[in-house]
C-alpha cells in the first residue's frame, strides 16, 4: 500500500496521524529505516511491538510466485489477459495510468536520484541506458563514491546515485529494472529518461539495454564489497564484541510443509505482541527457550541438501544484555533443492548496524573475524547475504524495546526466516492503550 510522499529535512519533527478505516483488519505501519527511539511501540511490527494483523493471523494465504510486472515510480507493464474481466476498461495500453514514468532532465546537469526497492520478493538491477551512476549514499549514510553501470538493489534497501546528463540530448533513453538472483520470468520495468525539450513520451530509438545475467553472483558481491563509509562521515564500530550469534539460513520440512529456518528453528509470530507481554509480565504467550546462538559449524555442509531432521518451529526470542556490542553472522546454505542457494536481504528494526564484511563459502569463526573492516564499514539497516556466502554485522543493543530482524522477502519472513531481539525492556516507558487489543492484551485496554 503506497502513501503520500513525506518531504522533510534531517532534524525535523514529523507528526503522522493514521486512521484505520478497515472494518475487519487491524493495521500497523512500519517506518522502515527510521528508528523509533523511546517509542518502540510505534515501530509497527505485527506480533513484535504492535498488534498483529487479523488477516495474517487468521486466514491462510497463498504466495502467487514470481511478479507479473515491475513498477518504476508506481508505473509498469502488465499482461491484461491475466486481469479479471471487471478490469478490462482499466487494463489497456491507452489508459494514461499505463504509460511509463518519465524523468525529465536538462543536458549538462547532474542529478541526484534516490532509488528504493519496495519489492516483496525480487532483487533488482537498476540501469539508465548509456549513463553511468555514481553511488553516494546507502540506507541514509554517505559512502565513498563509486561508479556502476547498473545498481543492484535488494528488497528494503535505499540508495542515492549521481547521474550526469552527458549523452546525446536529441533523444530519450530507457530506465530499466530487471529481476536478478532468481531465474527471471518477469518482463523488465521500463521508464523514460527524457532530455528536455524532447517530447516526454517519445520512445528511445533503441531496445532496452540487456540486463546482467540473473545468476551472476560475482558482480553482485563486487558491489557489496565496494560499499564503504565516506571518509568524512565514518563512524567506527567498537573494536570487539560482547556476544556473537551465527545464524544459519536454511530450508526445512516441518509437518510436510516447506519452511525457512535460522539454526534449524523456523520463526513464528505470537498472537500477543512481545513488547506488551514482556513489559506487562504476561506469561504463557511465547516460548521462553531462546533460539540457538549457532549451529554445528564443524559438521554442517552448506553446499549440500541437508535433512535437517531436528528442525522445529518456535516463537522464542533472543534476550540481549542492554548496551553491549553484538555480532551477527548470516550464513547462507543450500536450500532443499540441489545446487541452489538464494539471496536474502536481512533488515534490522530499531538499529543501524556496521557491515564488517562478506565472504564466500562457510564462515570461519576463528579466522574470518581477523579480516573484518573496522576502519570504514558502512552502516545500514538492510543487507544481503549472497548465495553460499556469509555477511557479518555489528550493532549496539542500546535502544530499549523489542526489535525484529528478518529476511525482507515477505514470504520468507512468514515462512520462518526471522528472529526477534529484546533489549532494555525495563527502560521502556508506559505503553499506550492504542497498541492493546490482540491476544492476551485485550484485558489491558486503558481509558
Amino acid at each position: 500500500m503506497g502513501g503520500p510522499t513525506i518531504q522533510a529535512q534531517e532534524g525535523d519533527t514529523v507528526i503522522v496521524e493514521v486512521n484505520n478505516s478497515l472494518l475487519t483488519e487491524n493495521l500497523a505501519i512500519h517506518w522502515h529505516g527510521i528508528r523509533q527511539i523511546g517509542t518502540p511501540w510505534f515501530d509497527g511490527t505485527e506480533g513484535s511491538s504492535y498488534e498483529q494483523s487479523a488477516l495474517l493471523s487468521s486466514i491462510p494465504f497463498q504466495w502467487i510466485g514470481e511478479p507479473q510486472s515491475l513498477l518504476i515510480h508506481g508505473k509498469g507493464r502488465f499482461n491484461c489477459s491475466l486481469s479479471p474481466s471487471s478490469a478490462a476498461g482499466v487494463c489497456n495500453s491507452t489508459n494514461p495510468e499505463c504509460s511509463p514514468f518519465v524523468q525529465t532532465i536538462v543536458s549538462g546537469k547532474t542529478y541526484r536520484i534516490r532509488v528504493a526497492s519496495l519489492t516483496a520478493l525480487s532483487a533488482l538491477s537498476f540501469e539508465i541506458e548509456g549513463h553511468n551512476m555514481t553511488v553516494v549514499e546507502a540506507d541514509g549514510h554517505y559512502v565513498e563514491p563509486f561508479v556502476v553501470k547498473n545498481l543492484y538493489i535488494y528488497s528494503g534497501e535505499t540508495y542515492s546515485v549521481l547521474v550526469k546528463a552527458n549523452q546525446d540530448p536529441s533523444r530519450n533513453y530507457w530506465i530499466t529494472s530487471n529481476v536478478v538472483s532468481r531465474n527471471r520470468t518477469t518482463p523488465p520495468g521500463l521508464a523514460i529518461f527524457n532530455y528536455y525539450p524532447n517530447h516526454p513520451m517519445r520512445r528511445p530509438p533503441t531496445s532496452p539495454p540487456t540486463p546482467p545475467a540473473w545468476d551472476n553472483v560475482d558482480s553482485r558481491q563486487a558491489q557489496s564489497f565496494a560499499i564503504k563509509a565516506h571518509q568524512n562521515y565514518t563512524v567506527k564500530p567498537p573494536t570487539t564484541s560482547d556476544r556473537v550469534i551465527v545464524m544459519l539460513n536454511t530450508q526445512n520440512s516441518i509437518d510436510l510443509a516447506r519452511h525457512w529456518s535460522v539454526n534449524n528453528v523456523s520463526f513464528s509470530l505470537p498472537h500477543t505482541p512481545y513488547l506488551v507481554a514482556l513489559k506487562e509480565n504476561i506469561t504463557g504467550v511465547f516460548d521462553q527457550t531462546p533460539p540457538p546462538d549457532g549451529y554445528d559449524f564443524n559438521n554442517y555442509d552448506i553446499f549440500s541438501v541437508a535433512n535437517n531432521t531436528n528442525a522445529t518451529s518456535s516463537n522464542g526470542i533472543y534476550r540481549l544484555q542492554f548496551n553491549i556490542t553484538v555480532d551477527v553472522i548470516l550464513q547462507n546454505a543450500n536450500t532443499m533443492n540441489k545446487n541452489n542457494s538464494e539471496t536474502h536481504p536481512w533488515h534490522l528494526h530499531g538499529h543501524d548496524f556496521w557491515v564488517l564484511g562478506y565472504g564466500k563459502g562457510k564462515f570461519d569463526v576463528n579466522n574470518d573475524p581477523k579480516n573484518y573492516n573496522l576502519a570504514n564499514p558502512i552502516r545500514k539497516n538492510t543487507v544481503p547475504v549472497h548465495p553460499f556466502g556469509w555477511t557479518a554485522l555489528r550493532f549496539r543493543s542500546d535502544n530499549p524495546g523489542v526489535w525484529a530482524f528478518h529476511c525482507h522477502i515477505e514470504s520468507h519472513f512468514y515462512m520462518g526466516m526471522g528472529v526477534v531481539f529484546e533489549e532494555g525492556i525495563d527502560r521502556v516507558g508506559k505503553l499506550p492503550s492504542s497498541i492493546m487489543g490482540c491476544g492476551k492484551t485485550k484485558g489491558l485496554l486503558r481509558p
